[in-house]
């Protein structure tokens, strides 16, 4: 394969899902390449690739050399291939390191603990078991909206605080923010910000409730908690600033609602594409836990972060400066055929699975758990159902680079 001819700014060849076939040829020919600016690389500048599962890990792991908030001269920064500006960059939860970013997770770590999420664990299992029965009711139905967003949506506004009725005001906003939908430039510009603004301006709402009326959500426990001072530098605390309480608002929202939905898309649509994978778990429930894995592996919904060198390093013979952009791809890490064994092939029996569906080092999903208990719900819930999807596709992807998303995903369910 021609390596020059690989654009991966280019979002049109995202449209029909993951281009899996320039990653296998960069981890065998060149697993640290420096891709070279091209007309559609943000400002103009090229970026770093690490493509295999060892580069990845190692780089994810050193977060003092590699920065999700910014490193050398760069002003902004941040975890996407385009700069963010300062006030993006070193605010957002996923965007700062270290002590910051420490505290900013301990704010929320205790609503997403094992025991935090085994009180809602019942709660959740009654929702997918309604989502399924709506489903199996209507026969055919779009996997991606009427399934596999309800789900992870219903339990997102639920830990924010979000009246169930407004949910899908969430997940309209994100999909006008993260899908980079074809058409007039400057129109879906304008759309992508006046969804924002209206999530910010419900943010700004919700988060004044939550400071007069605390309630046992996320939302509230960020808004009353506090973190060290790093301006007074005395050991004094502080509350969180409006702008960071409504940044970590709209990061929620997303990544709540956006991945494992899509996860769950993708991987249902694999079970139906290879019912002899549906008819193990059927006869072997208790491969339930490693299904869900293979569905993340395969997945990877989130395809690549970035960092920023914060020194000149040298990474498996390439020259990395400082303030040079790298990006780390998770997708490429997860078809590693050095470290599993037929990686295009899907199995739930696949075991080590040691995939790298939500990062690694520091920056490891703070919701790791729930995603891999919405999906078991949903998986052990059809299971019993004794329904299964019978037809399923063509698979609508979202353009986009750093979402492997679904928009829709036509499917039946039919009892058996």
């Amino acid at each position: 394969m021609d390596l020059d001819a690989i654009d991966l700014c280019d979002l049109d060849r995202f449209a029909s899902g993951f281009p899996h076939e320039w990653f296998t040829a960069l981890r065998r020919e060149r697993p640290v390449w420096f891709h070279p600016p091209t007309p559609t690389t943000p400002g103009g500048e090229g970026f770093w690739v690490l493509s295999t599962h060892e580069l990845v890990s190692a780089a994810a792991a050193d977060a003092a050399t590699f920065s999700s908030h910014t490193g050398g001269e760069r002003e902004g920064g941040g975890t996407l291939i385009e700069d963010l500006p300062e006030g993006y960059a070193g605010v957002l939860l996923n965007m700062t390191d270290g002590r910051s970013h420490q505290q900013f997770r301990s704010l929320l770590t205790p609503s997403l603990s094992p025991r935090a999420l085994a009180a809602l664990e019942e709660d959740l299992r009654a929702r997918a078991r309604a989502i399924l029965a709506a489903a199996i009711d209507a026969g055919e139905v779009d996997l991606l909206v009427d399934v596999a967003a309800e789900l992870p949506l219903q339990a997102a506004a639920g830990l924010l605080g979000v009246p169930q009725a407004d949910r899908h005001l969430l997940l309209r906003w994100a999909d006008a923010t993260l899908d980079h939908r074809e058409g007039d430039p400057e129109q879906l510009a304008r759309e992508a910000e006046e969804a924002s603004a209206a999530l910010f301006a419900y943010g700004a709402e919700l988060i004044e409730r939550r400071r007069r009326e605390p309630g046992d959500d996320l939302l509230s426990a960020a808004v009353h908690g506090t973190v060290s001072d790093a301006v007074a530098g005395d050991g004094s605390r502080r509350s969180l600033r409006d702008d960071e309480l409504l940044l970590l608002f709209g990061l929620l929202c997303a990544a709540g609602t956006e991945t494992t939905r899509n996860t769950i898309a993708v991987g249902f649509a694999v079970l139906a594409e290879q019912p002899e994978q549906w008819d193990l778990l059927r006869d072997e429930p208790v491969l339930v836990p490693g299904a869900v894995e293979e569905m993340l592996r395969w997945a990877s919904s989130t395809p690549y972060n970035r960092r920023t060198a914060t020194r000149d390093v040298e990474v498996g013979g390439g020259r990395i400066s400082a303030g040079d952009k790298v990006t780390l791809w998770w997708a490429s890490a997860n078809r590693d055929e050095q470290v599993f064994e037929d990686p295009f092939r899907f199995d739930v029996r696949r075991d080590p699975n040691p995939h790298l569906a939500f990062g690694h080092g520091a920056h490891f999903c703070l919701g790791a758990r729930l995603a891999r208990m919405e999906v078991r719900l949903l998986l052990e819930e059809l299971l019993a159902s004794g329904a299964r999807i019978t037809s399923c596709g063509p698979i609508e992807w979202t353009r986009s680079n750093k979402h492997t998303g679904v928009r829709h995903l036509p499917a039946r369910l039919e009892p058996t």
